[in-house]
């Protein structure tokens, strides 16, 4: 007679899972509140119900549509500490009605040093999360998302669309996270930052495109510590609009500091004052950084009227870029200070014959540095002024070992500027019909310059055209 072995190891699995389970509090479905989840029925209540009498603070939006037609408000002081889940995705919250679908709020008013946090903040309020959750907007005023007082405002594959502005930022916050979400097809802001004291964000892997008032916006505010890395930024423009930007920060009464825009793909489609990137300083600056201390380097950055368009703004590296199909310009600069745009490729031969004119423009600026870039086919300029690389009413510029072929009008172009030196460019011609104007050419310097060492071809008005004593001409070569 054969005796069978018993089983031990499915009742062992068991045991261990039972073991593992057991006392752990289970997420509540909102369902368990009354929310019905098809689309048609209003399910604000239920919703807030299962927010202000949750016991476990994770609330889950199984698969399914609820509707609400107000804003869920979050009063993080009561709630305690919570976190909205669509269930891997699977879960959609449409707003009909007009603000956010959800507001949170806390009460943190300090900063994010650990002596500026109070009690409330570590056992209520801090790191509210949504993730895995779909907002739908079915109202022109629908809003995703708004923070307000709140420390460590968290999101993680969130899905918003159709809505106003995606995700709110306001009055004042801390220690945002905004990764791998996507934010399409708003008609405003896709990650709007509305006059808000905020530092240390980071903006992380997420799809932000189609939003008409821009992908990114700043208007004034206090910001400090924002990263924007590794996220695909596109077609945030508006064709009826005056302006529009993929990123944009707008300061007339405000501050921006201390921040890095990198390996990000930003494009969008040529639209009337469109630019992929936008900072504008305020005018009248009473603050040592209003906009400065950026760096904007290893992004692929394309198709727009101006590329990157910076005003009034301080203390900024532009590197390691490709930059490409600016209609105008690839880059202008006005009334900026210190300034270094170095090692970035402005290649145009996938934009050829399409009308572009691409080059880089400096007005009325001090401190720039412009070198080791590849410049190829631009158009810029006309025949009385202008060029690949244009400088206006300036002084202390610096423009050194740049590749320079085939400018439509000149490589180099310096007009009214003061302490510049054009040095070690290559500046050539080798197109069948010639049409380049001068390698480089200088009018009415306002004090000395320096034009050296420079390997140019000669165009229709010459090689190096600088007819004023304070410019001196030294040691440059004619390039086969």
């Amino acid at each position: 007679m054969n005796i069978q072995p018993i089983q031990f190891v499915p009742i062992l699995f068991l045991m261990v899972a039972l073991l593992a389970t057991a006392g752990r509090v289970s997420a509540e479905s909102v369902r368990e509140f009354g929310a019905v989840g098809d689309g048609a029925t209003d399910d604000t209540a239920s919703i807030e119900r299962a927010i202000a009498e949750t016991k476990t603070g994770e609330i889950q939006f199984p698969r399914g549509d609820y509707r609400i037609t107000r804003t869920i408000e979050i009063p993080l002081s009561q709630t305690g500490r919570i976190g909205l889940d669509g269930h891997g995705g699977v879960g959609r919250v449409t707003m009909a009605g007009s603000g956010p679908a959800f507001r949170f709020v806390g009460t943190h008013q300090s900063t994010a040093s650990p002596e500026g946090f109070t009690d409330l903040t570590w056992q209520h309020e801090r790191m509210p999360q949504v993730s895995g959750l779909e907002i739908l907007g079915d109202h022109p005023e629908a809003d995703g998302i708004e923070f307000v007082r709140v420390m460590q405002p968290t999101l993680h594959g969130v899905l918003i669309r159709e809505v106003r502005n995606g995700v709110v930022m306001s009055t004042r916050n801390r220690n945002l996270l905004i990764d791998s979400c996507h934010i399409y097809n708003c008609s405003g802001i896709g990650v709007f930052f509305d006059r808000v004291n905020l530092h240390q964000a980071i903006v992380h892997g997420s799809h932000i495109s189609y939003c008409k008032g821009g992908g990114i916006k700043i208007v004034d505010g206090e910001i400090r510590n924002f990263q924007i890395t590794g996220n695909d930024i596109e077609y945030n423009f508006d064709p009826d609009a005056e302006q529009s930007a993929d990123i944009w920060f707008e300061i007339p009464n405000g501050t921006v500091a201390e921040g890095t825009i990198s390996g990000n793909t930003i494009q969008a489609k040529v639209s009337p004052g469109g630019a992929n990137i936008r900072f504008v300083g305020p005018e009248s600056a009473n603050h040592p950084t209003p906009m400065s201390m950026w760096t904007i380097s290893g992004n692929v950055i394309g198709s727009q009227t101006v590329n990157m368009h910076l005003v009034r703004c301080r203390g900024m590296a532009i590197t390691g870029n490709h930059i490409y199909s600016g209609l105008e310009r690839n880059l202008v600069l006005d009334d900026c200070r210190n300034i270094v745009v170095g090692t970035n490729s402005l290649d145009q031969s996938h934009s050829l014959g399409r009308g572009f004119s691409n080059g880089i423009t400096v007005r009325d600026s001090r401190g720039v540095l412009i070198h080791t870039l590849v410049l190829d086919d631009c158009a810029a300029g006309t025949e009385s002024a202008g060029g690949s690389v244009e400088v206006f009413d300036s002084r202390e510029v610096t423009i050194k070992d740049c590749q320079i072929a085939n400018p439509h009008a000149r490589g180099i172009w310096a007009s009214g500027t003061r302490n510049t030196q054009i040095v070690g460019n290559t500046i050539v011609q080798d197109t069948e019909t010639p049409r380049m104007i001068a390698a480089i050419e200088v009018q009415q310097p306002t004090g000395t310059m320096l034009i050296r060492d420079n390997l140019v071809s000669k165009g229709t008005k010459g090689d190096v055209v600088a007819d004023d004593p304070n410019v001196h001409v030294r040691g440059n070569e004619s390039a086969n």
